[in-house]
């Protein structure tokens, strides 16, 4: 399976048109876009919403985390049907020349998952060791890729209470300089601002990527699952017609 993606104008889209209605409605109410920048807020809410992240996770974690957010706009492709190909010429290899022709290809194997099972395939394996041996590796990557995405989740859990922190801060600085009237509006100014950052940063970004990440990990899933069923099937010796045909039930939204 190839790395290689594809841009997700959908994504795009969706942060543009929320940002776009934020910020029009600011207009619309005669207000500024300029009292939504403050940096005070920012820096709390931010910082604070990374620090309760890393207290959570670690850091190996958040940084999987971070790296695979790149998914949100270059999505993994989802090459089924180049898969199914794939597959199905490796099945009459296999049923002409034997299965130890099947080692050149794993050589030349870029997908670490492919390169395992058609080793495995090379080398002999019965299709029952084969198909466990395949679903323990597959199991540890969802896994692992499953705690990377829970960060922008826990991230959305956190930024609007820290957010609610940042205006209780705001208001203690509005307090403490009742005496000095030029100087409250610049602490009622963190306090709401920064509620607006936890609040915003969580339904906007947090939890949307989240989710969109958990989506895109159950594609990668049907993929590998996919991958094994076919490689399975190869070691049973099954006729290539039938393994297209079982496979392409995986196709289901492609149809």
């Amino acid at each position: 399976m190839s790395d290689k993606a594809k841009i997700d104008f959908n994504s795009i889209a969706g942060v543009s048109l929320a940002l776009a209605a934020i910020m029009g409605g600011q207009l619309l109410e005669g207000g500024h876009l300029g009292a939504l920048i403050q940096f005070a807020a920012f820096f709390i809410v931010v910082g604070g919403t990374v620090g309760a992240v890393l207290l959570q996770s670690p850091v190996k974690i958040l940084m999987n985390g971070v790296k695979m957010s790149k998914w949100i706009i270059f999505p993994p492709e989802k090459a089924s049907q180049v898969l199914i190909r794939q597959l199905v010429g490796w099945s009459y290899l296999a049923r002409k020349d034997g299965f130890l022709v099947l080692e050149t290809h794993a050589e030349s194997a870029t997908d670490p998952l492919t390169k395992k099972g058609l080793q495995l395939l090379a080398d002999g394996s019965k299709p029952d060791k084969l198909r466990e041996i395949l679903e323990i590796e597959v199991d540890a990557e969802v896994s692992y890729q499953r705690q990377s995405a829970k960060i922008w989740e826990a991230a959305g859990g956190y930024a609007p209470t820290i957010g609610i922190l940042g205006a209780v801060l705001g208001l203690i600085h509005v307090m403490e300089n009742l005496s000095e009237p030029s100087l409250l509006g610049s602490g009622i100014a963190v306090a709401f601002v920064a509620t607006i950052y936890g609040v915003g940063l969580a339904n906007l970004f947090f939890l949307p990527i989240a989710n969109k990440l958990k989506s895109i990990i159950n594609e990668q899933v049907v993929m590998r699952e996919m991958l094994i069923d076919g490689l399975v099937a190869i070691a049973d010796g099954e006729n290539p017609r039938l393994i297209e045909n079982r496979l392409m039930s995986y196709c289901v939204d492609e149809r």
